[in-house]
């Protein structure tokens, strides 16, 4: 594997990461709660370690080229999202405060953050759809191991930046109640309106 590959890999996989989508929204929220963002970024790239594991396993296109799973895999995923959504809509993190963070603990909200991308179906098709692109069968490395090297790229990218978004919206939003109550229904919002698209779309599958 070259450096090269490496690097047309990771320009791919930035560009997806810094697209905006259910994993931004959960990590702004829990930006505006105290002491979640480790552990909310964390449940995020765990969901994805799940997703790596599965694809060096090569299950994953078991499972990406079952309609059935796949259907499942979407219905489920969007169900929790729109759950999830709605939970923050009804408790939006800047009228929360201090008791939001004392009724969810660390493990909880880690929880939440496996669910939010363990249960998203984009994460399959993405390693399913992107990782074989750059992987070469012709040379020395065996394709688990490029597969896990990819998939440690990705959630090495996925934590710096969902890192650096929860600690953003912490620093900026915090000190503005208003803007903090807006940003996190809007979150709310999307997480809702993904999760219904998503719904949409197993459902016609």
């Amino acid at each position: 594997m070259d450096a090269t590959t490496l690097a047309a890999f990771l320009a791919v996989d930035l560009l997806l990461v810094f697209t905006p989508g259910a994993d931004w929204a959960f990590a702004i929220s829990a930006g505006l709660r105290e002491r979640s963002v480790l552990p909310a970024v964390a449940g995020l790239v765990a969901g994805y370690a799940g997703y790596t594991l599965l694809a060096v396993a090569g299950l994953v296109v078991i499972v990406a080229s079952s309609p059935t799973a796949l259907t499942a895999l979407t219905v489920a995923g969007a169900g929790y999202l729109v759950w999830l959504g709605w939970g923050v809509l009804r408790k939006p993190a800047a009228l929360a405060g201090a008791e939001g963070a004392a009724g969810s603990s660390r493990t909880q909200v880690m929880l939440k953050g496996v669910g939010t991308s363990g249960l998203n179906p984009k994460a399959l098709l993405l390693y399913f759809s992107l990782f074989p692109q750059f992987i070469d069968t012709t040379g020395g490395w065996p394709v688990a191991a490029q597969t896990g090297v990819f998939g440690t790229l990705h959630m090495t990218a996925c934590a710096l930046v969902y890192l650096a978004i929860g600690v953003l919206a912490r620093t900026v939003l915090r000190a503005r109640p208003s803007a903090a109550r807006a940003v996190t229904r809007a979150s709310g919002v999307l997480m809702i309106v993904i999760g219904a698209f998503l719904l949409a779309e197993g459902l016609a599958a």
